[in-house]
Parts: structure tokens; sequence; C-alpha cells
């Protein structure tokens, strides 16, 4: 069995919304894993300040400024694969709206909201899975992971948009599997319990203590929770696991 320093060797792998949050920890992970990561994200700024940090230790990282509300940027991604590498190992669907999108009931949610938060959480995944798909199947083998939320798996109230945004990325999964199962290639989803980032800084303490209190393991969550699950799903560990959704919550909603 390989050693998690090189459980990812040789791989390519693009990780969206990998600027901050779960994304960076992704990204890490899967550098230290051994991959070679190209890091996407819509925070320019930030995420080439992160990828030359990650450079400068050594790590095999790329930084690319990416929309993927918008198609022509989304289109720059798959230009970027093939002008670099070709062909993709792995892709880890981790961009989402996920800050300032909850707080009222499904009677006072905004439609505008509701329709921003479906643009980019599912429409965007599906369109960065559709660019980079062509290069996946260059390589006969391929896994994708979409990051979901386990507010899908048991109803958060006041959170509509995001939540149904979410339960859509499960079930998107299961057809995805189903579709590129016959290219070798696997789809499966995280779905995390409310994880301590800079994104959900805004969820009010009670949610936070809900989850804790609720959660069969009963600490807070943190990024690197949901790493080994993560690098598990992109390895060859993974080689018959497809149309899957893991739950990563402490317990807190049992599959």
């Amino acid at each position: 069995m390989s050693s998690i320093s090189t459980l990812l060797s040789n791989k390519k792998i693009v990780i969206t919304g990998a600027a901050r949050g779960l994304g960076a920890d992704f990204a890490q992970a899967a550098l230290a894993a051994g991959a070679e990561v190209l890091l996407a994200d819509i925070l320019t700024d930030r995420l080439m300040a992160f990828v030359q940090e990650l450079r400068q230790q050594g790590l095999n990282a790329h930084g690319l400024s990416v929309d993927i509300s918008q198609q022509e940027s989304i289109a720059g991604l798959g230009h970027w694969i093939q002008e670099h590498w070709g062909h993709v190992d792995g892709l880890v669907n981790c961009a989402a709206l996920a800050t300032g999108v909850g707080g009222k009931t499904l009677e006072h949610y905004s439609p505008d909201l509701w329709d921003q938060v479906m643009l980019v959480n599912v429409k965007g995944t599906w369109l960065v899975t559709q660019a980079v798909l062509p290069y996946m199947k260059q390589a006969d083998q391929g896994s994708i992971v979409n990051i979901a939320s386990d507010t899908a798996l048991w109803g958060a109230p006041k959170l509509m948009a995001y939540v149904a945004s979410k339960g859509a990325i499960v079930a998107m999964t299961r057809s995805m599997a189903r579709e590129l199962g016959e290219h070798n290639i696997r789809v499966n989803t995280i779905s995390p319990g409310l994880t301590l980032v800079e994104a959900t800084e805004y969820v009010p303490e009670e949610r936070h203590h809900q989850y804790v209190s609720g959660r069969a393991l009963q600490r807070a969550q943190y990024p690197n929770d949901i790493n080994g699950t993560a690098l598990y799903l992109l390895s060859d560990l993974s080689s018959f696991v497809s149309g899957q959704n893991i739950p990563v919550n402490g317990g807190f909603v049992f599959n």
C-alpha cells in the first residue's frame, strides 16, 4: 500500500475554490500526497499568493483565475489543461457560493439570490466537469469528487437555496457516475458537516452548537477532517467506488 506522500504520485488534479477554506486544504493535501495540482478560484490575488507560498515549499502547484458562473471563464480552464498537461486524473469541484446565503425563511428568500446560488453551485459544477472531461478521457480513467453538504441530508432550515443546490450535487453525482463509468471515470460526493472555515464565520453560534452537540464525535469540525476522504476518492484505493455520497460530519448524519 502506498504511503500518504506517494498516494497521488504522477496524478494531475484540478481543484476549484482552492484559494481558501476546504479547497485550499484539499490542494495542500493532494500536493503533499505527490500530485501536481491546478488551483482555480475567482479570488485571483489571494489564489496567486497562496500558490506562490506552495511553490516556495517545493510543491508542484499552479494557479488559474476562474469564475465558475461564467462559461467563457471556465473554457479557459480547458485551454490551460490542453496547453500544459494534455490530460487530467482528478477533479475536485469545491467552488461554491456559501457565504451570506442563509438566515431567511423560504417565504422571504430572494429569488435573485436563489438564482445566483444555483448558477454557481449547480450549473458551475456541471460546466467545470464538462470542460475537464475531455482531458480525463485522454487518461482513460479518472476521479471526480463533488463537494456537497450534509445540510442537504438533514434539511437545514433558513438556508433553502444552498441546501437545494447541495442536494442537486448529490443527485447529479449519481447521474454523472452512470454516464462516465464506461470511460473508467469515477464520480463521488463528499458531504461535509459544518466546518470551521472563513466561509462559515457568518453561521450563528446556535447552529455551531447544534452540530457539535448532535455529533457522535462531539467536537468542532476542521478542514483536515475531510482531507483523508478526498485523498481516498482521488486515489487508486477507491478504484471500484462510484456514485456514492460520503457524509463526513462526525456522525451528525448517518448514511
